[in-house]
């Protein structure tokens, strides 16, 4: 199906943390996204210039996301996991022209007493 609704948020972290990268997105109102493993390549001169230490086992996590929620979700994530902390996160979001399999949002059923 054709959408300009959604977004994907790819949150790149040192491995170990992409669960906790997860559960930052929930509080956002993320419900769910994928974890990849994934070593990470950089010169090590272009690592002395940023000042970053390499870790080469990483996770990446990606999430489909409502795009009303994207602006949210990405400064929540650099908050809490960003390269000043222990994850030493990236996170970006690329648009999302189709998708297949994606459960609408349903209100919560009204409980009849």
């Amino acid at each position: 199906m054709k959408t300009s609704e959604h977004e994907v948020i790819f949150a790149i972290v040192n491995s170990g943390f992409a669960e906790d990268v997860m559960e930052v997105a929930r509080e956002q109102g993320v419900r769910g996204g994928t974890i990849l493993n994934a070593r990470g390549v950089v010169r090590e001169d272009a690592a002395a210039f940023f000042g970053i230490t390499l870790h080469a086992d990483k996770e990446i996590l990606m999430m489909v996301v409502e795009k009303s929620l994207r602006d949210r979700v990405l400064n929540a994530i650099y908050k809490e996991m960003g390269m000043a902390k222990k994850a030493k996160g990236i996170a970006f979001s690329l648009p999302v022209s189709d998708v297949a399999g994606l459960a609408p949002v349903q209100p919560p059923e009204e409980i009849t007493e």
